[in-house]
């Protein structure tokens, strides 16, 4: 209900009375509560009101990613957005510093109370999770029954109509799918890189042949190269990059690597730095999310071992087996892989250095 603005007071404002209501232990009241049983509560209902705010803010860049062509303007409050996310992330990680405060006797005094329900029935952490991308299929599976058989009514409702909807990185997918740039006036990005890759290869070659290095030396360090040729040539070939996409090892597309690549290379370009940005923000926030899937295992294996969890999951060690399995972006992450110094960096053609130095109207 809106109120007049004269009457307005921060505490109704901010619905304080109802948020400082809502901390009931289970354990009792009074004296006769677990002390810790507060602070346990309190952290995670701070966790949900965060996740909350995580959600405000990636359906927003969704949205603007929906659009048919997106405003390079656009692009700056995208990433600040992302920005703000990842922040966001490293506050959740910092929280468990605090929650660890706790120790493994404190928090058996009230733990059998919690039982059977589980942080992995955050629901708003499961729409993160589905919202970014993670397929029911690349879940690591929790029990016997799938994810959303944690929740009913229209929580459940909820989260299948995410699935059923493009997620966040497929409208990253297509967005770099449609960036104009890989073939520009006849620039041909593809075939220009594959030189240069061959180029820096062979004077790699070149070099450990030059060198006093044993016979055995050698032949180790040419293997090696060999190996990194082969790595160039799954991501470079469009029929062996869709084969490896099938077998499940990647998940972007060829032509969304090939734009995550020239971004990347040519991030000093002005148009270019911004998507650059964004991409990293991406990588970044799929190891923010591990690093705190990561330190709340590294919490439950200090104060609870190997004991089951409380909503029948295998404890850490569900929790450790989340940390690679559910990142989302490595296909961008592993792109570093891909990098190669400046001096082997195909040059632009000057009319195309000028048009990226400025805006690009296709």
């Amino acid at each position: 209900m809106s109120q007049d603005s004269s009457s307005l007071h921060y505490i109704n404002y901010l619905s304080l009375d109802k948020i400082l209501e809502s901390q009931h232990p289970l354990s009792g009241n009074g004296k006769a509560a677990a002390h810790e049983e507060m602070l346990f509560i309190i952290i995670h209902q701070t966790y949900e009101l965060w996740f909350k705010q995580i959600l405000h803010e990636i359906e927003s860049v969704m949205d603007l990613f929906k659009q048919e062509k997106i405003d390079e303007d656009n692009v700056g409050v995208i990433v600040g957005r992302m920005d703000r996310v990842n922040t966001i992330m490293t506050t959740l990680v910092g929280q468990i510093n605090i929650l660890e405060t706790m120790t493994s006797l404190d928090f058996l005094e009230f733990r059998n109370h919690l039982s059977p329900a589980s942080g992995f029935q955050s629901h708003q952490f499961r729409q993160i999770e589905v919202m970014l991308g993670l397929k029911i299929e690349k879940r690591h599976q929790f029990g016997s029954c799938p994810y959303h058989a944690q929740f009913q009514g229209e929580k459940k409702e909820a989260i299948l109509s995410i699935e059923n909807n493009d997620s966040f990185f497929s409208l990253v997918e297509k967005w770099l799918e449609r960036i104009p740039f890989l073939n520009m006036r006849g620039f041909d990005f593809i075939s220009k890189y594959e030189g240069a890759i061959n180029n820096m290869l062979e004077e790699e070659v070149a070099i450990i042949e030059s060198t006093d290095l044993t016979k055995e030396d050698k032949i180790l360090r040419i293997r090696m190269i060999d190996e990194n040729r082969k790595y160039f040539k799954r991501v470079l070939d469009k029929n062996v990059h869709n084969q490896a996409i099938e077998d499940g090892e990647i998940q972007l597309s060829y032509k969304a690597t090939m734009s995550a690549l020239l971004i990347n290379l040519y991030r000093d370009q002005p148009i270019l730095h911004l998507p650059y940005k964004f991409l990293r923000s991406l990588v970044e926030l799929d190891h923010k999310i591990a690093s705190w899937r990561f330190r709340h295992m590294q919490m439950v294996e200090k104060m609870l071992g190997q004991k089951i969890g409380t909503g029948g999951s295998s404890g850490q060690g569900y929790l450790r087996k989340t940390v690679d399995q559910h990142k989302l972006f490595t296909d961008l992450a592993n792109i570093s892989t891909l990098m190669i110094s400046r001096k082997y960096l195909p040059e632009l053609p000057k009319d195309i250095a000028e048009t990226l130095g400025f805006r690009h109207d296709k």
